[in-house]
């Protein structure tokens, strides 16, 4: 099939180059001519692992990025709109979703040949139908459904393991106006087999995106609530706790030969310093705010945020237990992206930890694998010493806080023991073994 994307973000540009190593032929198309040369030089302009090699293997043969929305309208089956959808606080942003519809609305006016539309951003439940569709049918003067097809089809990608769950999906939902259209968007998936797919309508589609964020949002402020309460219990340690609870047969299963299964989402259930990313503060808000749209109000998931805002103070507040003041404290920071595996800091606990301290004049040295570039745009080069190497991040700290799971910083034992005196070490993700240092502080004990 013949698809262009319209968006190389995160999920456009991902979406594109595995939808061509699956053997479609894809047009990547935005506005950003500096990105669409590094696309159409095999160069990714986003960290997200496995992405570049398959960008190199597909770039100029199956793939290709434009600025002519246009012609790759024309020239393509299907387009899935791929665009950003900020939350501004009260509502998400659908500027790019109304400019990108009216754009390929004014492509369908001279298109004579069927053509499908699909929403992949983010949006509130309703968008496709009473935003997008209107806006389509109003620039290309045709009528949705019997001149064109129209859709939404919700992403589910990992930041750092997005190439993996789009090539091996657990579900593809499929939002449709029509049979019509419908059939087209299965063809497009027509490669996952034996992938559970669900078939519904566009409203349908959106909600369960949300609802899906919205749920392992809302386990991880229950962990970080309930470690809170074991941190100030005493002589109770929140990963104990929860390997008690993960033992139940309904959250871990036994099965016949009485081995025990151990869920990959038992990991939403573990305390941490808070999550981040561009989807789970975004949309948990976005559906808080659309609940109060119709008069409902969402007291469950405004108190996932609050529990998620207040909780780097944790952290805060393990670094005063041993000095009295902040100011002019060596402290490494190891870990500024959100999370292992990329370099996105949008909503990155790190932020506000290294805000505060740099408030309380601490001394800050940072080391993230990846993420250093998109540290320096927040806080500039000067503010901060940004170490190569992790050993070169453990040259004279007073305290090491550990903010991100890096596998590399399970090396932090090995390094730090030699050290006398030893750190105090601040474990904001407790994936250390609290009994390898002089001085230990983690979240939730």
């Amino acid at each position: 099939m013949k698809v262009s994307v319209i968006g190389t973000g995160y999920v456009g540009l991902v979406s594109g180059v595995c939808l061509a190593e699956l053997g479609h032929t894809v047009f990547c198309v935005d506005v950003d001519t500096v990105k669409i040369d590094q696309i159409n030089q095999g160069i990714t302009p986003i960290h997200e692992k496995g992405l570049a090699d398959l960008l190199k293997k597909n770039v100029g043969s199956r793939l290709t990025a434009t600025a002519d929305l246009e012609r790759a309208v024309h020239e393509t089956e299907l387009s899935l709109i791929a665009v950003g959808t900020p939350f501004d606080g009260q509502e998400i942003d659908l500027s790019y979703i109304r400019h990108v519809a009216e754009k390929i609305g004014d492509a369908l006016k001279s298109k004579s040949a069927y053509h499908v539309v699909v929403v992949k951003s983010t949006v509130v439940p309703g968008t496709t139908d009473t935003v997008v569709t209107p806006l389509l049918e109003s620039a290309s003067g045709k009528k949705a459904g019997p001149d064109f097809g129209v859709g939404m089809n919700p992403e589910f990608l990992r930041e750092g393991e997005a190439v993996v769950d789009f090539m091996s999906p657990d579900r593809i939902v499929l939002g449709a106006c029509d049979t019509r259209s419908l059939s087209v968007m299965q063809a497009l998936y027509a490669p996952f087999e034996s992938v559970d797919i669900l078939s519904t309508n566009s409203k349908t589609a959106e909600m369960i995106k949300y609802t899906a964020n919205s749920l392992l949002a809302t386990m991880i402020s229950f962990s970080n609530e309930v470690g809170n309460l074991c941190k100030k219990t005493g002589k109770v340690d929140v990963t104990e706790v929860m390997q008690g609870v993960h033992l139940d047969k309904r959250l871990s299963p036994i099965i016949d030969n009485g081995r025990r299964i151990v869920p990959s989402f038992t990991t939403y259930i573990e305390a941490g310093c808070g999550f981040g990313g561009s989807c789970f503060p975004k949309d948990v808000k976005a559906l808080i705010s659309y609940g109060k749209s119709l008069g409902e109000p969402m007291g469950l998931l405004d108190a996932v945020i609050k529990v998620n805002q207040a909780q780097p103070r944790q952290i805060i507040a393990m670094l005063e237990k041993h000095f009295p003041s902040l100011d002019g404290v060596h402290i490494t920071i190891l870990g500024l992206a959100f999370k292992p595996e990329t370099d996105d800091m949008r909503e990155s606990p790190a932020i506000p930890v290294i805000q505060t301290l740099l408030n309380r004049g601490a001394q800050l040295c940072a080391f993230d694998p990846v993420a250093k570039d998109e540290a320096m745009k927040l806080f500039g080069e000067d503010t901060i010493q940004y170490a190569k190497t992790l050993g070169d991040a453990l040259a004279q700290p007073q305290a090491v806080v550990l903010l991100t799971r890096w596998d590399a910083f399970k090396d932090l034992a090995r390094l730090i023991q030699p050290m006398k005196p030893q750190p105090l070490v601040i474990d904001g993700r407790r994936m250390l073994d609290k009994n390898a240092f002089d001085r230990y502080e983690g979240i939730g004990m």
